[in-house]
């Protein structure tokens, strides 16, 4: 395993691999439950493939999933240059079914993974028993021009964005321990829960602060935060990563400004924005005013055990 991540540390240093599957964002994630490892395909040892991927242990099984605060992982390709279409299909199928063996050959009992956007063509997992759900993020696909992408909002998160407030301010000095506090705080409000625990969030800002990867961005007057997001992002994409609004003050705009902020803000160091997407009818209709562009992605999954699809079957019931 050690060699493993070796060898993927430096392939992620020398290739364009989306962010999510980054070897530094899979260590700053498994810290509590989850471990992470990785299958190559290699041709001439050169690596044309990986599947990276997180695993734990539940009810003594051994599982591999999505962690938290992680949109996808999966399979990555490196195509080579100028492939025509059909033989593009062809080293596809080879890559996958070549990875799909090695997962197989785990003893897993069960397998779950969001694969990143750009991943269509998941047939080869489909012909080995796999399952797929599509789910949906919502992207600004180019940054490159603001204006443009301003004039894509709607008329309302227009004017919430116009709207004069000399008393709320762009504040970048929030500290991973102030928003933290302050998303909890405002899910306490609504009898909610954080659905991340402390040190997830402090592993993962750590890290990405030290690779120069986010930014915590808030809105805030001289007494309190009104919105505040946490955004990090590569070459390629920025994601809304974690974001938290002051249920007492969701009508003031701050939080089409909080968003409108982290756009211009990453706007220079990439290429698009993700607001990471829901399933949630009304988050979705809010993320697409912004002139989201919806975008499918998969979710591929394979039991391979009876007992565990039971238990999970009944825990779903209870």
């Amino acid at each position: 395993m050690a060699q493993n991540k070796e060898q993927y540390r430096k392939l992620c240093t020398e290739k364009s691999i989306p962010l999510f599957m980054q070897a530094w964002w899979l260590d700053a994630v498994c810290i509590e439950k989850f471990d992470w490892d990785v299958l190559f395909y290699k041709k001439n040892e050169n690596i044309l493939g990986v599947l990276p991927y997180c695993f734990c242990k539940k009810y003594g099984f051994k599982i591999i999933e999505q962690p938290n605060r992680t949109q996808y992982n999966g399979v990555w390709i490196d195509y080579p240059q100028e492939q025509k279409l059909h033989k593009r299909y062809s080293f596809e199928k080879k890559v996958m079914d070549n990875l799909i063996a090695q997962l197989e050959n785990l003893k897993i009992s069960f397998y779950s993974q969001n694969f990143h956007h750009s991943f269509t063509n998941w047939q080869p997992f489909y012909w080995k028993g796999f399952k797929q759900t599509t789910r949906y993020t919502y992207r600004i696909t180019d940054l490159s021009d603001l204006e443009k992408v301003f004039n894509a909002f709607s008329a309302a998160k227009q004017r919430h964005i116009k709207k004069e407030n000399a008393d709320l301010v762009v504040d970048f000095s929030v500290s991973a321990e102030e928003f933290y506090d302050f998303h909890k705080k405002c899910l306490e409000t609504k009898n909610a829960k954080m659905e991340y625990s402390q040190k997830l969030f402090y592993s993962i800002y750590n890290e990405a602060i030290k690779c120069k990867q986010g930014k915590i961005i808030a809105l805030k007057n001289a007494k309190k935060i009104h919105s505040a997001i946490f955004v990090v992002w590569d070459k390629n994409s920025a994601y809304a990563l974690n974001y938290a609004i002051n249920p007492a003050l969701k009508n003031d705009g701050a939080s089409t400004k909080m968003f409108w902020e982290a756009i211009k803000y990453v706007a220079d160091k990439t290429q698009a924005f993700d607001f990471e997407g829901s399933m949630i009818e009304s988050v979705a209709q809010s993320y697409l005013q912004f002139g989201g562009e919806q975008t499918p992605y998969f979710r591929i999954e394979k039991s391979y055990s009876k007992l565990l699809l039971g238990l999970k079957f009944l825990k779903n019931i209870f």
